[in-house]
């Protein structure tokens, strides 16, 4: 009987904030030394149990925030990252908030084989930063970027938010700039989204925030001039990455690998309080409470709280949405392998409408949305979906 291939993506989910932001809908909670070092303990478990099953390409480490374990706990995690094999893993990433980044951290992580940071600057106006409950400066988002650098960092994300309640063009611009002086190779920009259960949610629904539309995708339009005037080509609705001699041809060099295999439907084994997994057509979703999560890994059991295996055509229209966020949209050899469906036959209605309302392209290859209808990526990938 032939072996499986072991699985090629981790994620990690480190669930500690100094403070929830006022938009988040992550799983999260204050830090608490004792907390936090039983997590890493049971995180350690739970890398053990699934080692036999996993050979990383790529890590990823989000949050919460990451960068908010002191030196000790992260060395516990690299130990024990080392002795699973895994730290040469071709891109791995850790989630950095600019309030929490020291040069010995930052040394730390680099030496011990992380090779990727993404760093949540948000916004570069500080009334704004204030407003979404970041706890940076806008001073430390500069500070934080040499340090990264200084350490050995040659592969820098910098997320940025857009339409945040009171956010001008004009500021938009500002920040924009003051990201691209900064030349990281990576971009990530995310329209402000607002959550059930956030404060920012809240104060949307008492009336004391608007939303506006029209400035929304004027700011997105603004956006997409404003990375390609510096270099940066957009592979993703909300991602654009510095391209590099070996570029592939679907993404730049310097792409987010691992949120690559997302899009294309790929297998990942996630680990950590509320982490979402899918291994071999199975989803899983670990316990959203901390205490719990250490407690079943204190008895030697996986800390999953529900699982489900989709249909194949519901897997498949779901693998279809998240694909076509992407630019590249879907080249129908490939979706038609990774699902055994063809595009064009069980989707013909929904493409269909793309083409009229000039959201889509296709041709012989492949099936792409347009700029317009990156858009509107999120409603025109709901239409792909099947029960």
């Amino acid at each position: 009987m032939l072996q499986e291939p072991a699985i090629e993506h981790l994620y990690v989910h480190v669930p500690f904030c100094a403070r929830k932001c006022a938009y988040c809908a992550f799983y999260s909670e204050a830090a608490d030394g004792h907390v936090v070092n039983r997590y890493v303990e049971a995180l350690v478990r739970e890398m053990e149990m699934v080692a036999a099953d996993l050979k990383p390409k790529t890590i990823f480490f989000g949050g919460g925030t990451p960068s908010l374990l002191n030196l000790a706990q992260w060395e516990r995690v690299l130990q024990s990252i080392h002795r699973l094999g895994w730290h040469e893993a071709a891109e791995w990433t850790v989630e950095c908030n600019p309030a929490t980044v020291s040069l010995d951290k930052a040394r730390l992580l680099r030496e011990g084989g992380v090779n990727r940071v993404s760093m949540g600057a948000q916004s570069f106006d500080e009334a704004l930063l204030d407003r979404l409950g970041r706890v940076h400066s806008r001073e430390m988002i500069f500070k934080s970027f040499d340090i990264l650098r200084a350490a050995g960092f040659d592969n820098v994300n910098v997320d940025l938010m857009f339409a945040i309640p009171g956010q001008t063009m004009d500021s938009w611009r500002r920040t924009l700039a003051e990201a691209a002086a900064l030349g990281s190779e990576h971009l990530s920009c995310y329209e402000v989204i607002y959550e059930e259960d956030t404060p920012l949610f809240e104060q949307l629904r008492a009336g004391a925030v608007q939303v506006d539309e029209d400035l929304a995708c004027a700011m997105y339009d603004e956006l997409l001039q404003a990375a390609a005037d510096c270099g940066f080509q957009q592979y993703e609705v909300a991602n654009f990455a510095r391209p590099t001699a070996a570029t592939p041809a679907e993404t730049p060099g310097r792409a987010c690998r691992h949120n690559v295999n997302y899009w294309r439907g790929g297998s990942f084994h996630g680990l950590g309080p509320s982490a979402a997994g899918y291994v071999r057509g199975i989803r899983t979703r670990n316990w959203s409470n901390t205490t719990m999560y250490c407690e079943q890994l204190e008895r030697g059991r996986r800390p999953i709280e529900s699982s489900e295996e989709l249909a194949p055509l519901a897997r498949a229209g779901e693998i279809a949405a998240f694909g076509l966020r992407m630019n590249a949209g879907w080249p129908l050899e490939q979706f038609q392998r990774r699902t055994g469906y063809d595009l064009r036959i069980e989707w013909k209605p929904e493409i269909d409408k793309m083409l009229e309302l000039g959201y889509g392209e296709l041709n012989r290859q492949k099936f792409n949305l347009t700029n317009k209808g990156l858009r509107f990526a999120d409603w025109a990938g709901a239409e792909f979906l099947r029960s």
